[in-house]
């Protein structure tokens, strides 16, 4: 009899591309149970088309994730700041499925979390603004201060790390943008330093879930589109290329000028605290 692997944000990128890979794979062992607030919707329903089973739960009611997880092998774990643009209700969602995961005795949990940046820029550094008296980079600390509720908890935990999402570049605002002459460019305040990137929809075939039917239970996994998705960063540059494009590696100093385009471009209160009020949630779909 399969296993059930329970997807947490099964309509959104990250859990809907592991949903697809776990069904995809007819001798893995594993079925799919995909967890979403609303099991009406259209894409909850492409879903169990698929053949996947549906199940309704809500993050912040700690006994519905408990209901969900219930009779499941193991889980994949997401939270969506992008949602409500809060870290603290991501914890209390990070700490309800890990309070699942372990009523429901699960023997493996995947927990979709980012590095805590105060361990390399601390409160104190003033390179970097700190938002509300505690976050240097809201999406990012709020996660990996918590990681901690997984890997305490008792249930063999994997935390997964990923990396850009090319997604941001068509629906985050971050896609290229046109100069004066009519080419256009994609800046990024990064130097000549380079960044891995994945399509979210592809975390599901990486390497942490590719390991499912054995998997140690225990430790980090990096997404590695470096050595697996090569060829995707050469297609995009040259696509940006075909459309008389160029990439504009900025330094630290135009870093404000950069982070002030991005703000105006994403309706962000400039005269407030620095948390984008009128940002509309990317598909990608987590983190």
């Amino acid at each position: 009899m399969a296993k059930v692997i329970a997807v947490v944000g099964a309509t959104g990128a990250q859990g809907g591309g592991l949903v697809r890979a776990i069904l995809a794979d007819k001798a893995g062992g594993f079925t799919a149970r995909a967890i979403t607030r609303n099991a009406g919707s259209d894409k909850a329903q492409a879903l169990k088309q698929l053949g996947a089973e549906v199940v309704s739960a809500d993050l912040d009611d700690a006994a519905s994730v408990k209901r969900a997880f219930d009779g499941a092998y193991g889980a994949f774990c997401v939270t969506n700041f992008w949602e409500h643009f809060s870290p603290e209700k991501e914890q209390a969602q990070a700490r309800n499925m890990a309070q699942a995961a372990k009523a429901a005795g699960l023997k493996h949990v995947i927990w979709s979390t980012l590095e805590d940046v105060r361990k390399w820029v601390p409160l104190s550094d003033n390179r970097m603004p700190t938002l509300h008296n505690k976050w240097k980079v809201p999406h990012f600390d709020g996660k990996g201060e918590v990681d901690h509720v997984f890997t305490e908890s008792g249930v063999p935990t994997t935390l997964l790390l990923t990396s850009f999402y090319w997604d941001n570049f068509i629906h985050f605002g971050m896609g290229p943008k046109p100069n004066p002459d009519g080419t256009l460019a994609i800046t990024l305040p990064m130097g000549d330093q380079k960044m891995p990137g994945i399509a979210a929809a592809d975390i599901g075939c990486g390497p942490a879930f590719r390991r499912g039917h054995h998997p140690d239970g225990r430790g980090t996994a990096r997404e590695d589109p470096e050595t697996i998705w090569r060829p995707v960063p050469k297609r995009c540059a040259a696509s940006v290329h075909d459309a008389r494009g160029e990439y504009r590696p900025a330094d630290r100093g135009a870093r404000g000028q950069v982070r002030r385009e991005y703000r105006g471009s994403h309706g962000e209160d400039e005269a407030g605290d620095g948390r984008p009020h009128r940002l509309r949630a990317p598909e990608a779909g987590g983190n």
